[in-house]
């Protein structure tokens, strides 16, 4: 499975680090330097969790944590079990 919220469909992203060498002009330098560039990803906060969908079956889903801090969904009970396909 991908790194994708089920619900707000977050994913990493793509950025650069950059490297600087130097004191900054502001408090008296002569200037910040780039010495270097590499890319970098920030990953999303994702949590799986057990939720109660909207037929009442039981399913495992990655969440944002931020999704799980405001409520959307109603998490399922620990004893409850799967919904089995076929039947």
């Amino acid at each position: 499975m991908a790194r994708v919220c089920a619900y707000s469909g977050k994913r990493p992203q793509v950025g650069n680090t950059v490297n600087r060498r130097g004191k900054p002009k502001k408090t008296g330098g002569i200037g910040l330097n780039v010495t270097g560039i590499s890319k970098r990803r920030w990953k999303p906060n994702l949590q799986t969790i057990r939720i109660i969908d909207e037929n009442g079956a039981v399913r495992k889903i990655k969440v944002c944590a931020r999704y799980i801090k405001a409520g959307k969904f109603t998490k399922a009970p620990r004893g409850a079990k799967k919904a089995v396909k076929g039947l």
